[in-house]
């Protein structure tokens, strides 16, 4: 089995990189990508382990930008080995970007009346500090009911406490990544979907346009059938296909890391496509 979405403390997930790996192979997973928020320390960090224990490791990354109107993610994937140094340094600055923004966010939950400090938030990451931090704060103060409300109420796109953040155009994104080697992927794109007028075909010819030639069509946010749906959309454009678990933290989420089961024959069918483009 192999999961194509994972986050590790280096980001947001609640794992060290090598406790990661060993939850990835207790649950019999074959390979696994580590695709932090704008860092691949977490992959660098995790591939000692990883070769240890004979666990293939695919170094990838989660990205924000704006597409249809809306920020959406794009997951990068380098098949082929570690991201190189033109690449880490584009991270490097939308890593300061970040920070700016977290900064901004403290201050307007303090001007709405939340308790909550910057100082707070980035004592829960060890390698940098997201939304998901402020997130398990809000609850744990008792500001939402868990995380998703948390979100829902605080900090998503349309909540009261949102601040937009200084992201790199779409088409940035893709540029950076196609030049170090890197293949953009359209992460968890159901709720976008759901929200929009447009088709799931009709986005996916859209933002193959814009430069993603990739979906992740399975997901823990998508059903089965939504899954295979999505899947078929993007195969019927010559779009690749991949899928993950988008695991963040044991035991806190309803999928578990590797618990979508998806196959070898995934991993196999996007590198063969990879492999003709």
């Amino acid at each position: 089995m192999v999961d194509l979405h994972s986050h590790t403390t280096r980001s947001d997930g609640t794992l060290e990189p090598e406790r990661l790996v060993e939850l990835a192979c207790a649950n019999r997973l074959s390979t696994l990508a580590v695709t932090d928020h704008d860092t691949v320390v977490g992959y660098d960090d995790a591939r000692a382990a990883a070769a240890d224990r004979g666990l293939e490791l695919i170094c990838g990354v989660e990205l924000g930008a704006k597409f249809d109107g809306r920020t959406i993610h794009v997951l990068g994937y380098f098949l082929a080995g570690p991201a190189d140094e033109a690449f880490r340094a584009h991270l490097d600055r939308m890593a300061a970007t970040r920070r700016d923004r977290n900064r901004r966010l403290a201050e307007r939950l303090q001007e709405l009346g939340v308790d909550i400090r910057l100082e707070e938030a980035e004592a829960l990451g060890s390698g940098q500090t997201g939304r998901p931090h402020f997130a398990r704060l809000l609850v744990k103060k008792g500001y939402a009911n868990d995380f998703r409300d948390a979100f829902n109420r605080w900090l998503d796109e349309r909540a009261q406490a949102f601040v937009p953040r200084d992201e790199a155009t779409l088409s940035e994104l893709c540029e950076w990544m196609r030049a170090s080697g890197g293949i953009p992927v359209w992460a968890h794109p159901g709720r976008h979907i759901k929200a929009s007028p447009k088709s799931a075909g009709e986005l996916f010819a859209e933002i193959r346009e814009a430069g993603v030639p990739a979906i992740e069509c399975f997901h823990r946010d998508h059903t089965v059938h939504e899954g295979e749906a999505y899947a078929a959309d993007a195969r019927a454009i010559g779009m690749g296909v991949t899928g993950g678990s988008d695991f963040h933290s044991p035991g806190t989420e309803h999928v578990p890391l590797g618990g979508l089961r998806l196959p070898d024959s995934l991993l196999e069918e996007f590198r063969e496509w990879a492999a003709k483009r």
